[in-house]
């Protein structure tokens, strides 16, 4: 099997910086789940999702170490995009990158993203 690559999530750096358990935005909250993506998917979502916002950070997590509560749902176009369902688990995040807005208004991601794709398990049949 193949190793399994980073997944993504955006969000306010005062969000992550907060004392306690990390539940996710008022959006995650909202909606139930914690947004992740993959590398192919992230500066797309954050485009779509987080266009000119400020004070943003990149989580670069580990799903291996996330637990049963993460989820390869359909979203967008029907892909695939991880959801985690419950508390995300500091230990999974790898990193915690400022995502500046450049002179254009586009968030500058580090480069790379990450090396390899994640691997959702594969669609039912």
């Amino acid at each position: 099997m193949a190793e399994q690559g980073l997944i993504y999530h955006i969000c306010r750096r005062e969000e992550w910086d907060a004392p306690g358990d990390y539940r996710g935005s008022s959006q995650d909250i909202a909606d139930g789940f914690i947004h992740f993506s993959g590398a192919d998917q992230v500066v797309a979502s954050c485009a779509k999702h987080r266009a000119g916002q400020s004070g943003l950070v990149l989580l670069a997590c580990d799903p291996k170490l996330m637990g049963p509560g993460l989820k390869w749902e359909p979203s967008r176009g029907g892909a695939l995009f991880p959801h985690h369902y419950g508390v995300l688990p500091r230990n999974a995040v790898v990193s915690a990158r400022d995502l500046p807005l450049g002179p254009d208004g586009l968030h500058l991601f580090p480069e790379p993203v990450s090396s390899r794709s994640p691997s959702p398990p594969p669609r039912p049949a």
